[in-house]
């Protein structure tokens, strides 16, 4: 199952910390890793701080783009250090990790982690379903990358390792991509009726994204909306005709 599991670095800016993640990955027993636009490829350094982990970065993959990390995935949690001004569904290492575990075996699950100075963008942080926060030391919340990625592996290990050899997953959820092909379906038909103005769009798509991504539509639920979305559609065309 823990194959299942992507652990995705965004811009990471030395590529001795990407060596450092893959060792840490290992460690816990995850093999996925995919890098999205790094300032370098992994070079010797990044080989020697893996130690006995260079299998990881050698199958690891590198991309250009965050959505083409996780537009495979049913379920995405993005690190987050700090408060946002647009509050987003929220989980703990703890708490992310039981959710990793119930969902992994229908989809891969993706967890991504930003730049070591900076985090994750806002844009970056909204392609996520939920944001997930280490409750670290308020005087002193300094975590190294690798640091990061080792302590939510470890949750998700140990919670794989007390649970029962067979999960049951209830329900199937969406892809990223599906997802993003809802949100440009509904952007697009709020649009033509009006309801967002082209010129003027506002945060109608971003307080959207939110509202969706914390009630996660399962599969047949999101077929149901693009369903009525393309009737809105019709109706739309039929009456400008």
């Amino acid at each position: 199952m823990l194959d299942n599991v992507r652990i995705v670095l965004v811009n990471t800016s030395h590529t001795g910390n990407i060596g450092s993640v893959a060792r840490a990955m290992k460690t816990m027993g995850f093999s996925d890793l995919v890098l999205v636009d790094p300032v370098s490829e992994p070079d010797s350094h990044a080989s020697a701080l893996a130690a006995g982990a260079t299998d990881i970065l050698a199958n690891a993959r590198i991309v250009d783009r965050l959505d083409q990390a996780i537009d495979d995935c049913g379920l995405v949690l993005a690190t987050s250090a700090r408060n946002r001004t647009l509050d987003w569904p929220l989980r703990g290492p703890r708490q992310a990790a039981g959710q990793v575990l119930s969902e992994a075996p229908k989809y891969p699950v993706a967890i991504v982690f930003g730049r070591e100075n900076s985090g994750l963008t806002n844009e970056e942080l909204q392609q996520s379903h939920f944001h997930l926060h280490i409750p670290t030391n308020p005087d002193y919340g300094s975590l190294n990358l690798a640091m990061a990625v080792q302590t939510v592996c470890y949750e998700v290990r140990m919670q794989f390792l007390e649970q029962d050899e067979t999960p049951k997953v209830q329900q199937e959820y969406p892809r990223v991509e599906a997802l993003e092909q809802f949100y440009q379906h509904l952007e697009s038909t709020l649009t033509d009726t009006g309801f967002i103005i082209r010129q003027h769009p506002g945060q109608v798509m971003t307080k959207l994204r939110r509202l969706f991504n914390r009630a996660r539509p399962e599969e047949n639920e999101l077929n149901i909306l693009r369903g009525i979305l393309a009737s809105v559609d019709k109706q739309t065309k039929n009456s400008d005709s």
